[in-house]
């Protein structure tokens, strides 16, 4: 299986201009003729950093069939591949319920789910509600096979007052016996402007050993099991006083412990392409 990331730096509320930019990074990419799945990030064109319902209003769109999802449709055909992207989601059915949501469209255009994000960060509460029943998505997604979802926030600690050890997300991925498992993120990190801009295509690794802690359920279970490749789809750049922490990565977890197929810089714009045939690049934990 082959998996691209794009990891872009989206401005907030311009939304033709950010699928210019995505669509650009696409065009200077070589994206294999066999790809089997795009990944974007969270609120991939509206951006992240909205603070009320208000702010964000002239944004949403309606459930799978708004400008995101026509735009899933669109690169989905265009690289025969599957495309999965956030958007700020109004339901149709009640025009009064936002969530924070992610499409995912098949190489043919069929839309396979709509997932809405069970746990919400601070930002997100100040518009949008919680997933139905606050359940994660795990199941088949067309050709990809058993697949579990999740947006950002969701693979922390729910609200941070559950325990840590509880691994909400992970837990749910592993008792679905999902080998594949991908989120979406506009994830915040804790470096000032200036260090951002310091050292650009390097990773914020704290940042990404973080990500490893939050699925050491795997860990544990992966003498026994089998492995397990997590897409860690986010995105960069600053919004307001945010900074964002890129270093979009996808990792494998197995017997031989933790390894990273690759990882982006902290502020790079790029199309990460990972081949999953191929041995991952660095070893994070030893299993042994």
């Amino acid at each position: 299986m082959k998996i691209a990331c794009l990891q872009f730096a989206p401005e907030l509320g311009k939304v033709q201009e950010n699928i210019k930019r995505a669509e650009d990074i696409l065009l200077r990419t070589h994206i294999p003729a066999n790809l089997d799945w795009l990944v974007l990030p969270e609120l991939a064109f509206s951006g992240y950093d909205f603070h009320s319902l208000e702010e964000i209003a002239p944004f949403l769109e309606p459930t799978t069939s708004g400008i995101t999802t026509q735009w899933a449709i669109q690169t989905a055909a265009l690289y025969k591949c599957h495309v999965t992207v956030g958007y700020p989601e109004i339901t149709t059915t009640d025009p009064k319920t936002q969530y924070n949501s992610t499409v995912t469209v098949s190489p043919t255009g069929v839309i396979l789910t709509n997932y809405r994000k069970a746990f919400l960060y601070y930002t997100d509460e100040t518009w949008a509600i919680e997933g139905p029943s606050r359940n994660f998505f795990s199941g088949q997604l067309g050709g990809l096979g058993n697949v579990t979802l999740g947006i950002c926030m969701d693979i922390n600690p729910y609200k941070f007052t559950a325990p840590w050890t509880d691994y909400e997300f992970a837990n749910t991925a592993l008792q679905a016996g999902s080998p594949l498992v991908c989120v979406s993120m506009a994830w915040l990190c804790h470096l000032t402007p200036e260090e951002l801009m310091q050292n650009p295509t390097q990773a914020d690794f704290a940042t990404v050993a973080y990500w490893v802690e939050r699925f050491q359920p795997f860990v544990e279970k992966s003498r026994d099991g089998q492995p397990v490749v997590v897409v860690l789809a986010n995105r960069c750049g600053m919004e307001k006083e945010v900074c964002y922490a890129g270093s979009t990565t996808i990792l494998k977890i197995d017997a031989g412990g933790v390894s990273l197929y690759e990882t982006l810089g902290k502020l790079e714009e790029k199309c990460l392409v990972v081949d999953l045939n191929e041995r991952p690049k660095f070893q994070v934990r030893s299993g042994r």
